[in-house]
């Protein structure tokens, strides 16, 4: 789909999403950079990554931290030759009500969700302005659209994701710099798991596939599908764009 030969970062690209992403991506020939602190997953990934015949590079990386992510962007561009792909990825959730939260769970969700959003984009936007190209996908929410129960910072830090993605797609537009975000509804990774676990959370989980239209969860692979048309060049007329992956559940106009 038009990336061979190109080169994609991926925040959070060790597992779940993120590693549909990159073994996407590569499969539709780009280059593979994964900054991630799962350094083991990580590496797992990019051997994944490299049967489909394309460079890839595990870095073990804080994505909440700025000289850290510098200097892992600077190795992959100097492996590779280019930076022409962020895939915002990285993010945690803890659900729980808004009153039994705390300023440290708050610091916690901002930083990883959205501040690694502006700490990888600051980075890698002057190698795409100096190519006078490239390509920005973030991970949005329909939490953040919609709003979801026991998860107000989360829904905060996607919403956020998206908002700043249409204003810096409306800044970047002048140097052929496309950016968009995706909006995944429930997806099942290991994450979900982790959230809803045991009898009750199959309840949950059962509850939910009842009320999307098509009837299942999402996979990381329905997600990373998307993904993979934004960055083409079949989407070469889209910026500032958040598209749901949902099955249908929000159908937002």
């Amino acid at each position: 789909m038009s990336i061979k030969g190109k080169t994609a970062v991926v925040t959070g690209g060790a597992k779940g999403i993120g590693r549909a992403i990159a073994l996407r991506l590569a499969r539709d020939g780009a280059n593979i950079g994964i900054l991630d602190i799962l350094k083991d997953e990580a590496e797992k990934t990019v051997e994944e990554v490299k049967k489909q015949g394309v460079g890839a590079i595990a870095i073990e990386c804080d994505v909440t931290k700025y000289a850290k992510v510098k200097e892992a962007v600077a190795q992959i561009h100097q492996a590779y030759g280019s930076i022409d792909i962020l895939i915002n990825d990285a993010g945690i959730d803890d659900a729980r009500a808004f009153v039994d939260t705390d300023e440290a769970l708050w610091d916690r969700i901002l930083s990883v969700n959205f501040k690694s959003f502006l700490v990888a984009s600051h980075v890698c936007v002057p190698y795409m302005i100096e190519q006078n190209s490239g390509n920005i996908v973030s991970m949005g929410s329909d939490a953040g659209r919609i709003g979801a129960a026991n998860e107000v910072i989360y829904c905060a830090t996607k919403a956020a994701i998206m908002a700043a993605s249409k204003a810096l797609a409306r800044e970047v537009v002048r140097y052929n710099i496309r950016v968009n975000c995706v909006s995944p509804g429930p997806v099942h990774t290991d994450l979900w798991d982790q959230l809803h676990p045991g009898e009750k959370g199959q309840k949950v989980t059962e509850a939910i596939k009842r009320i999307i239209p098509m009837r299942r969860l999402g996979s990381p692979e329905d997600v990373a599908d998307v993904v993979a048309f934004f960055v083409s060049d079949d989407s070469r007329y889209l910026t500032g764009q958040v598209l749901s992956i949902d099955g249908g559940l929000t159908m937002i106009s």
